[in-house]
């Protein structure tokens, strides 16, 4: 069955290599996972705080809102205290986008078409090249051109990929190729017409994501139809699962993502049970509280959570450990072995510390691997 999964997924398209720092995106590299902060930029460590959150749970690229100068120069002092690379939002004000770059941003994300017209987006790249570094060119069903609009009757999907073709023909033209390109709708079925088109038309790399997409359910389901279409059919090569929510959760759900179309394994996989009437312990509490640990967890272990003593060890038997609760007391095992037998109240901790265990002999065969290589 495994294997048939893995053929439905196309093999990715081919796309030209750039970096935003340290990250390789497109070519055959990894699809690199990102998000957004949600604090104000100028407020340094609020921000840098969260970076590091979002760094621990997989984030590898992280996207800054610049609004105004000093924002932009935060950008300097941020990048004293994180080690993923920085891409600055800028919309509107070419200026921004100059002093971003300036402050030390590894890529910016701008659309050409606000960004107050050629001059101004020459001045732009003019810097983008001084510095080396890349630029994403983002188009959004909200700020297409006004001729475009007028011609197209709307953001339909041929809309944005013409205002997409042509503004990375200006900056292409301006002597620029360090580009990626995001082409979003909030309507799940134009962006994946869009960026289907538009796959075929350039083999620049693609940012995969569907914007304004909502809470925890209705943004999760959206941007898991879009992106699993487009990574199905062997596109994109970077990804953001937009959320109006913490963004760590956001890391969460582009993993599972990932994982569930067996393209990347990051962190934990968590088997829990739906609940039925034979359930005696609170396990949404249980469950919720191993995610949250396990987001930490940056190996591909499997876990179980399950609410029944009676069939919970023969469902999740593949685990590499798990836990099935009942009234009182709960078991812990590994694979179809008993390991213990403890008071409810010591489940959650006691099935932790064998987690940890577990854990820690993934981290020692990883640093045995990296000797090895280095052998």
């Amino acid at each position: 069955m495994e294997q048939n999964i893995s053929n439905i997924v196309r093999a990715r398209r081919t796309t030209r290599v750039i970096h935003v720092g340290d990250v390789a995106i497109g070519g055959e590299h990894p699809i690199a996972v990102q998000s957004m902060t949600n604090t104000d930029t100028r407020d340094v460590p609020d921000t840098v705080a969260q970076i590091h959150r979002l760094q621990e749970v997989g984030c590898e690229i992280i996207r800054v809102a610049v609004p105004d100068t000093a924002a932009a120069q935060a950008i300097s002092e941020i990048k004293k205290s994180v080690s993923i690379p920085i891409i600055a939002d800028i919309h509107f004000d070419w200026r921004l986008a100059v002093a971003s770059i300036e402050a030390g941003a590894d890529c910016i994300r701008i659309n050409p078409g606000n960004i107050g017209g050629r001059k101004k987006l020459a001045r732009v790249v003019e810097k983008v090249k001084e510095y080396g570094v890349s630029m994403r060119v983002g188009v959004n069903a909200g700020s297409l051109e006004k001729d475009i609009r007028k011609k197209f009757g709307g953001p339909i999907p041929d809309a944005l990929v013409e205002s997409a073709l042509r503004n990375i023909g200006l900056v292409v033209d301006m002597g620029c190729e360090s580009i990626k390109i995001s082409i979003k709708s909030s309507d799940v079925l134009n962006t994946v017409d869009a960026y289907r088109q538009l796959s075929r038309e350039t083999d620049f790399p693609l940012h995969l994501g569907v914007t304004e997409a909502g809470g925890l359910i209705p943004g999760t389901v959206k941007s898991s139809v879009a992106l699993a279409v487009l990574l199905m059919d062997g596109i994109g090569d970077t990804m953001r699962v937009s959320l109006t929510r913490d963004p760590v959760e956001e890391i969460q759900v582009a993993y599972e993502i990932l994982r569930a179309l067996k393209i990347r394994q990051r962190g934990p996989e968590i088997i829990s049970c739906p609940t039925c009437g034979r359930c005696e312990i609170d396990l949404f509490s249980l469950a919720s509280e191993v995610e949250r640990r396990a987001q930490r967890i940056p190996y591909p272990l499997k876990l179980a959570v399950m609410g029944c003593i009676v069939n919970g060890p023969g469902e999740a038997r593949e685990a590499d450990i798990g836990l099935a609760g009942g009234k009182g007391v709960g078991l812990i095992f590994k694979g179809n072995r008993l390991l213990k037998k403890v008071p409810e109240q010591e489940l959650l901790e006691t099935f932790w510390a064998e987690v940890e265990q577990l854990v820690e002999i993934e981290r020692l065969k990883v640093e045995d691997r990296k000797k090895k290589g280095r052998g």
